[in-house]
């Protein structure tokens, strides 16, 4: 991996998170949550945070131990493939992936691959080469979520490519951990959350509309940003690997 100062990135692959990168999905997940909390007598709050970027059955292991929670996530994610009513694309996603070699990137979703399906058609999507080709790693693919890195070695192990290799797109503290835990570099997606919230990111970006990739001749991926807000970030300067 390496970097030129903090506008650019070299890679060979790219692994993107679904929602609250490529997609949003906020409204039909608190809904869903919100109704769960309400059931269940928790803090509406509490849930929505545990939730946030971790597979449906890890949180309800989490918050709800005396309940299945297998039986509990195949109902809380089949809920959730039929609500998508304001479900729609993130701002730049469309133009990014288009952008991209088909071998290049793949996604790793905390979601069941029809939960994944259901909001990519929902966004608009679909046309626009999602699912990619080289993979859709879904929260049945693993048998250990967000944070653990399995989903992006996964990933990794997809495209061909060694996971120090390649870099990740999230917008949750889990899949930071997740992508850090592999060895890749991690961009974190603000989008409306406050920057701070992904402060371990390498770097973080508000949308992807400040995102551009370019090709070398060698395949080389280069990564460059608009107008990126630098997180915490690990290594020189700006957090970006040399």
């Amino acid at each position: 991996m390496s970097g030129a100062g903090s506008s650019r990135i070299g890679c060979a692959g790219i692994l993107f998170d679904l929602d609250g990168v490529l997609v949003h999905s906020a409204a039909p997940v608190r809904r869903s949550w919100a109704r769960w909390a309400a059931e269940r007598g928790l803090p509406e709050r509490t849930v929505l945070e545990a939730a946030h970027g971790r597979r449906t059955i890890d949180t309800v292991r989490a918050l709800a131990p005396e309940l299945d929670a297998g039986a509990e996530a195949v109902r809380l994610e089949a809920e959730q493939s039929e609500d998508t009513a304001g479900v729609i694309a993130g701002a730049g996603a469309a133009a990014l992936v288009a952008s991209l070699p088909p071998w290049s990137w793949a996604v790793v979703t905390s979601g069941t691959r029809k939960l994944a399906l259901a909001r990519l058609a929902a966004a608009g999507l679909a046309a626009c080469g999602l699912p990619p080709a080289a993979g859709l790693i879904c929260a049945e693919d693993v048998t250990e979520g967000k944070p653990s890195p399995e989903g992006y070695l996964l990933g990794a192990g997809r495209l061909g490519l060694r996971p120090d290799t390649c870099v990740v797109f999230e917008d949750a503290a889990a899949g930071i951990e997740a992508g850090h835990a592999a060895g890749m570099t991690v961009i974190g997606v603000a989008g409306r959350q406050p920057p701070g919230d992904l402060a371990s990111a390498d770097l973080v970006v508000r949308e992807l509309t400040e995102v551009r990739v370019s090709q070398e001749p060698s395949g080389r991926l280069v990564i460059g940003f608009g107008l990126p807000a630098p997180a915490g970030g690990h290594g020189p300067a700006a957090g970006v690997p040399r």
